[in-house]
């Protein structure tokens, strides 16, 4: 498993020590509520944490835990990702996901780990481009993913949700 180092930034792979911080996260309805309808039980992210840790024994990739190099603080996470999720269109690339706490939001945090994930991603997937699915109302997203070098390709529902398909060429 591969730990990432940015300038201000560490990213390891998710463990069974970051409970604590994923619980207070997907807890936090300011959080929580810009991707699911609710908060998340700590029931519910227990299995969340527990699909992460296998994402990465089954594919040798996933989420990565951001912490603060400085503090250790936890700030959230950002994962190149294979969750075969069931959508038309089909993603046909690795998914990246991310989600910033919303105390370090606004700070570049969440760009600095994409922006290592994505490195990560090209030069060890050797995938000829990734793609995120962003809910249609996630405006700091889909500024974030647009910085990224991701376009929109599609719109469909997941889950009975709308989302917004969008797709970055590799570097």
């Amino acid at each position: 498993m591969t730990t990432l180092i940015t300038e201000r930034l560490t990213l390891a792979p998710v463990g069974a020590g970051d409970l604590d911080d994923l619980v207070a996260l997907w807890g936090d309805p300011d959080f929580a509520t810009a991707i699911f309808p609710a908060p998340l039980s700590s029931e519910d992210v227990w299995f969340r944490l527990l699909r992460d840790i296998g994402h990465w024994e089954a594919l040798g990739y996933g989420n990565w835990a951001i912490r603060e190099t400085a503090t250790g603080d936890y700030v959230g996470s950002v994962g190149v990702l294979d969750y075969r999720r069931i959508l038309t269109p089909p993603f046909d690339a690795p998914e990246l996901g991310w989600g910033v706490a919303p105390r370090f939001q606004g700070k570049g945090m969440a760009f600095e780990a994409v922006s290592a994930a994505l490195a990560w991603c090209d030069d060890t997937l050797n995938a000829r481009r990734t793609v995120c699915m962003i809910s249609p109302d996630n405006a700091p997203s889909h500024a974030l993913a647009a910085r990224a070098g991701y376009v929109r390709y599609a719109e469909t529902t997941y889950k009975d949700a709308p989302v917004v398909l969008l797709e970055r060429a590799a570097a």
